[in-house]
């Protein structure tokens, strides 16, 4: 018979909650989760985990409702290439459906509560093209406009307005001070935070922009830990081995990294008993893993399908993409600011990373909004070389890869930002697609054309 997950039967009391986090998927539950699981006061620390959806949705996923039957406890499968390392993972005291703005606001009002962490994606912190939070976007306007007429107790469906939400709600309940940790893949995401935060509160309210400089701060972050999909077979696998059915079931590598800097207002988890590292300048950190993990993730997502290729450790284990992937950091570790041996280090233990057989990342999975990928993991190193009037080889056969998945070859594109590019590309001459892709990456030079990853004698897709 299966085991029921239950704090009762595990003895696990829920922590308080301190913690909110924004757009809990498998990667916050893999990652910031885990180590607050296991920080030396993790009985302090208990998260409460809002998905981050942005439109109203009737339905509700299988996960949210395994973690609420479960209390937030669920299966963690550390798939490491001897076999399978699982442990249950409690730090999620309490999780809500995404527009619950009475619990939402209710919690940032509570003075106990004293961190933001978000995962909700580039595309979540509403930005213009030029960093700031754009006001063009008739969501975000729409939303704001609800906060600056006072409806506040109806949702609103944007990262920005949810934040701006919470953060009136505590300035009103004199709660004090909270700090936003976000933890996407963007360079300096902490600024980026404080940016579209600052910007969406002047917007509904411009007094509150003095309170937020006394009482909320911004923490920037490097985070690291391949996450794919829960597969059926995983679900099956684990089930068999643990006599636990678990919905809310999550499967990652071995390997975990977390980098952090900036000042916590109102105080933090004992996140550096369990590995994690405070530094003052994670600027190099940040460059090294979006440059060598995510940038090579997005060369492998994008020219892997073209050879027929599904997985991570397929691509890595052909040949011809190994190449790709060489030639990609060959150029990318020259713009990343720490010394060779640690570079060079962290090549090597990404492809023991990428060859682990346990692991079965889809390509499919990171191939999506690569219009907010490559212009941060693949165009500052095109723009470089081009300065010095040279090709990065690499990093344009990364390009070539997404215009092709553009085209349709490959991957299924899943990017709402690039619609209209593909829509552009799919049916006109290669060259002129070439053309518009570099145009949109605004990359204005012909020199960056030539490279492709089109294999020359395999038909496309095979």
């Amino acid at each position: 018979m299966s085991r029921v997950l239950n704090r009762a039967q595990d003895g696990r009391p829920a922590a308080p909650i301190r913690i909110i986090h924004l757009g809990i998927g498998n990667f916050t539950r893999a990652h910031q989760a885990w180590y607050t699981e296991h920080a030396s006061d993790a009985d302090q620390w208990g998260i409460a985990g809002f998905p981050g959806r942005t439109t109203l949705e009737p339905r509700i996923s299988p996960r949210d409702d395994a973690l609420d039957a479960q209390e937030g406890l669920y299966q963690l499968d550390i798939q490491a290439p001897d076999g399978d390392h699982v442990e249950v993972i409690s730090s999620v005291s309490a999780s809500f459906r995404s527009h619950d703005i009475d619990s939402w606001t209710r919690l940032f009002a509570d003075p106990q509560v004293a961190i933001v962490t978000s995962t909700i994606t580039e595309a979540g912190y509403c930005r213009n093209p030029q960093g700031d939070l754009d006001l063009k976007n008739p969501a975000v306007i729409a939303d704001l406009d609800k906060l600056k007429a006072g409806q506040l107790d109806v949702p609103v469906f944007t990262g920005p307005a949810k934040f701006v939400r919470g953060l009136l709600a505590r300035r009103a309940a004199g709660a004090g001070a909270i700090t936003f940790v976000p933890c996407d893949n963007v360079p300096e995401n902490g600024a980026m935070a404080e940016t579209v935060i600052r910007q969406a509160a002047q917007y509904v309210d411009p007094s509150l922009s003095e309170w937020i400089d006394e009482n909320v701060g911004f923490v920037t972050t490097m985070v690291d830990r391949i996450t794919p999909h829960t597969t059926e077979e995983d679900a099956a696998r684990i089930a068999e081995l643990t006599g636990i059915v678990d919905p809310g079931l999550v499967v990652c590598e071995p390997f975990t990294e977390w980098v952090l800097a900036g000042e916590f207002k109102a105080g933090r988890p004992d996140w550096e008993s369990v590995g994690a590292k405070f530094v003052d300048e994670i600027g190099p950190h940040e460059m090294r893993k979006l440059y060598l993990l995510n940038g090579s993730h997005s060369l492998m997502a994008y020219c892997g399908p073209v050879l027929g290729l599904e997985t991570v450790y397929q691509a890595i284990n052909d040949e011809r993409v190994l190449g790709w992937v060489n030639a990609f950091w060959d150029d990318a570790v020259q713009q990343v600011p720490l010394p060779d041996e640690e570079k060079q280090a962290y090549r090597a233990a990404l492809l023991e990373r990428f060859r682990n057989p346990q692991m079965k990342d889809q390509l499919a999975r990171i191939a999506a909004d690569g219009s907010q990928k490559l212009p941060i993991r693949a165009v500052p190193h095109i723009k470089a070389f081009l300065e010095r009037g040279e090709v990065a080889t690499g990093a344009t056969r990364a390009v070539a890869g997404w215009t092709l998945h553009l085209r349709g070859v490959g991957a299924p594109v899943l990017d709402a930002a690039a619609s209209s590019l593909a829509d552009e590309v799919r049916d006109i001459d290669l060259a002129d697609a070439v053309g518009a892709v570099l145009r949109f990456l605004e990359i204005d030079d012909e020199r960056a054309r030539w490279r492709r990853c089109r294999p020359e004698r395999r038909p496309l897709g095979s």
